[in-house]
């Protein structure tokens, strides 16, 4: 995903507005696979929704077939941590599903995930998907010029180790992102502060905490592509791209105007 040495790319403020459009387009199809989450809908109908709403505002979807990947979001359901492919798997009262979406719009990416709860929880399993969002956001926070790298993940990994006894995912992080989905820098979810590159205006950078209510260790099924936990406990995953601005963090997947 990442080759060795590889600089990281700075925009200039016109192609981070034109980010915040895929961005939107993100946030929008996110929302509207959100509502459709109910027991009893299959996660290829989910898939098709994605779809339907990436063409409809004019952009195409960062995953259709990148490295053949065969769908258009990634649909992980409990013990499945990430890139879980949507199919006939139909969701339950109890479940937890992550939605992984990514869209381009005139070569700009876009790259944002949510956790959503089916009908009633457990009460931890409510829980990890809070405090996974949390971590995520304390990371946002970090995204600023003149900060160093590895501040992210530092408060990213603060947040979940005070909230309890959780594994956080090491294997798969966080990336740089622009004219390409996955770019230099990776962005891990733990470490200590003040190191690695600085933080400059232009860089954007999706944070993407992976939490487990148990062990972090992980494996991949005979699909070449589904994560899932070791110990079959329950994962979440929250993910947001953020543009490092003059006036600080600039959140680009949300629907709403959030500047940290």
């Amino acid at each position: 995903m990442f080759r060795k040495r590889e600089s990281i790319e700075i925009k200039s403020p016109p192609q981070i507005a034109m980010m915040r459009q895929a961005g939107l387009v993100v946030a929008t199809t996110l929302q509207i696979v959100a509502d459709a989450i109910r027991p009893g809908v299959c996660t290829k109908e989910l898939d098709a929704l994605a779809h339907e709403n990436i063409l409809r505002m004019g952009a195409s979807p960062s995953f259709l077939g990148y490295h053949g990947f065969p769908a258009v979001i990634c649909t992980s359901v409990n013990d499945e941590v990430v890139h879980g492919i949507p199919g006939p798997r139909m969701l339950h009262e109890g479940d937890l599903i992550s939605v992984d979406c990514g869209a381009i719009v005139e070569g700009w990416h876009g790259d944002a995930a949510m956790s959503v709860l089916v009908g009633d929880v457990a009460p931890e399993v409510a829980e990890l998907s809070r405090v996974t969002e949390a971590s995520m956001w304390a990371g946002l926070a970090q995204a600023r010029a003149g900060g160093r790298l590895s501040d992210i993940g530092h408060a990213v990994e603060g947040v979940i180790n005070e909230a309890g006894d959780y594994g956080i995912v090491e294997e798969y992080v966080g990336h740089g992102i622009g004219t390409s989905m996955h770019m230099h820098p990776p962005v891990p979810n733990y470490g200590k502060a003040g190191q690695g590159p600085h933080l400059k205006v232009g860089m954007a950078l999706a944070i993407e905490p992976m939490v487990c209510l148990g062990s972090s260790e992980v494996g991949v099924l005979s699909d070449g592509w589904t994560v899932v936990t070791s110990d079959k406990r329950y994962a979440a995953h929250w993910e947001h791209t953020v543009a490092i601005t003059e006036d600080g963090p600039w959140v680009l997947t949300s629907l709403d105007e959030i500047r940290l």
